[in-house]
């Protein structure tokens, strides 16, 4: 039997790509399979780049595979849809797969491919509510969105409903390199006395996390993240889902695949566990107390 992990948006010395990984292969050992012994598994890594996205899919295409295990978001996902609509495809972190075209719906998803969603839009509206809560004082908020993928709008959206009860006022920043970002942030922070930073979910941000949070950094912008690996980084808060559980997940569906069921007739799942991560000594550098409250509901607090 042949798995392939492709593409995925992290380089494979990243430590997230390497937990991923782990959770991946044991969650497979568990229910009986083992590489090296009765599965062949092909990686492809650092595929947030679109024309390595189509001759990664194509690369392994060719090696005709049993099942594909999308790692690589949307971008990747999309390469690997037009590759192929009949190899088995289990991606492992897709917003709205619906509303994308991955799939006709969440229950019965259809065709060649099925997986794991990480969060609906409307969590997205939390990262606001999240970012006032620790700066009470914010009145303008930059927000970073993958312009790569339609879901950066999605986010962009739900975060637009619930800026006018909270008094603030957007600035949407589209992702394409971190040079284009800074060049974006710069004059927003030197005009912004009480400004901030949302850096909503994309490929593009989770490889690139580390240039973005020294960004804010640099320009003492409190910044809320869409998941807990910014917050290692260096970033001040995140809300989001557990980002290694959908790979652990995704091996059960393998197994079931593997064993002769069709991904058409696998729903989608939606994640289990959400994860509030805080940054102390982040929130010492840009001078913030963070209230005792948000430290409470905290499921990861970096000293």
């Amino acid at each position: 039997m042949q798995i392939f992990i492709a593409p995925a948006e992290l380089a494979a010395d990243d430590p997230e790509a390497q937990a991923r990984n782990a959770a991946f292969l044991q969650a497979l050992q568990e229910v009986g399979w083992t590489a090296g012994r009765n599965l062949q598994i092909e990686y492809r890594w650092g595929g947030e780049i679109a024309d390595r996205n189509r001759e990664y899919a194509a690369e392994l295409i060719a090696l005709a595979p049993d099942v594909i295990v999308s790692g690589g978001g949307s971008p990747g996902l999309a390469a690997l849809r037009r590759a192929t609509r009949t190899v088995p495809i289990v991606f492992a972190g897709i917003v709205d797969p619906v509303g994308q075209g991955f799939v006709e719906n969440l229950a019965r998803p259809g065709g060649n491919t099925t997986g794991f969603t990480i969060f609906e839009y409307g969590l997205s509206g939390k990262w606001l509510e999240l970012l006032k809560e620790i700066v009470p004082g914010l009145t303008r908020v930059a927000v970073i969105r993958d312009a790569t993928t339609a879901i950066g709008s999605g986010q962009l959206g739900a975060i637009q409903a619930v800026a006018p009860t909270l008094g603030v006022e957007l600035r949407p920043v589209d992702m394409q390199d971190p040079g284009e970002i800074e060049r974006a942030i710069a004059p927003f922070a030197r005009a912004s006395k009480n400004g901030g930073l949302i850096v909503t979910a994309g490929t593009f941000g989770v490889a690139h996390r580390a240039a973005i949070t020294a960004l804010a950094a640099r320009y003492q912008l409190p910044a809320v993240y869409p998941f807990h690996l910014f917050v290692t980084a260096g970033g001040l808060i995140s809300y989001g889902p557990d980002l290694v559980d959908p790979y652990r997940r995704a091996a059960g569906y393998v197994d079931r695949i593997l064993k002769g069921e069709k991904p058409a007739d696998l729903p989608v799942q939606a994640p289990t566990k959400y994860e509030l991560a805080i940054n102390l000594k982040t929130a010492k550098a840009l001078s913030l107390e963070v209230p005792a409250s948000l430290l409470a509901r905290a499921d990861e607090v970096i000293e």
